[in-house]
């Protein structure tokens, strides 16, 4: 049961690094400084206060230069594998001691990198929408609803870590739906 939570945190925190890379990482120091997480063996690099100082700035930084006009479109192509290692991370540092180490890594990549891809590349294809549509106007929009997203799923990870997994299955349905709509309509326009 120990590693079925792990991996239900693990799949929340990886989609909220998806949404943004650092959100998540600082979600969990703070919740290792506090001592309401403990990182698995390897990762207790996350309660240090250094640490959590620098995840500080770095969320900081990332989130204010995705309101930057076309830095916005451009940090994408890098945040897309930076999700997809941080996904890793963020669910091997949950995962249960009750795997094997190859179990645990493997879990995590596939599981973890795999979910953090998915939404990073929902929210790439989102950006590209909204750029083609109003010229790069809603884009603020969607960079706060990704910021507030990464946010609260980071925190509910931990707090309802099942009823993140099913939250996070139903947001990539309903985004995979809106991205088809749109770009329909964009293609039906040209």
């Amino acid at each position: 049961m120990e590693t079925i939570l792990g991996l239900c945190v693990g799949i929340g925190l990886s989609a909220a690094s998806g949404f943004r890379v650092f959100v998540p990482l600082l979600v969990m120091s703070v919740a290792a400084l506090m001592g309401w997480f403990e990182p698995l063996k390897g990762f207790e690099w996350l309660a240090m206060p250094a640490v959590c100082l620098a995840l500080t700035v770095a969320t900081i930084s990332e989130i204010a230069a995705y309101y930057v006009p076309w830095v916005d479109n451009l940090l994408d192509t890098v945040a897309t594998p930076a999700a997809m290692i941080a996904g890793t991370l963020t669910t091997m540092a949950v995962s249960s001691g009750e795997m094997s180490q190859f179990a645990s890594w493997a879990s995590a990549i596939i599981v973890g990198g795999g979910t953090a891809g998915v939404v990073q590349m929902s929210t790439v294809a989102a950006r590209g929408v909204s750029t083609a549509t109003t010229g790069g106007v809603a884009n603020p929009v969607i960079s706060t609803g990704e910021w507030i997203g990464a946010a609260v799923l980071s925190v509910l990870s931990f707090i309802v870590p099942v009823l993140v997994v099913f939250v996070v299955l139903l947001t990539l349905i309903w985004a995979t739906r809106w991205i088809r709509g749109k770009k329909k309509v964009v293609e039906s326009s040209t």
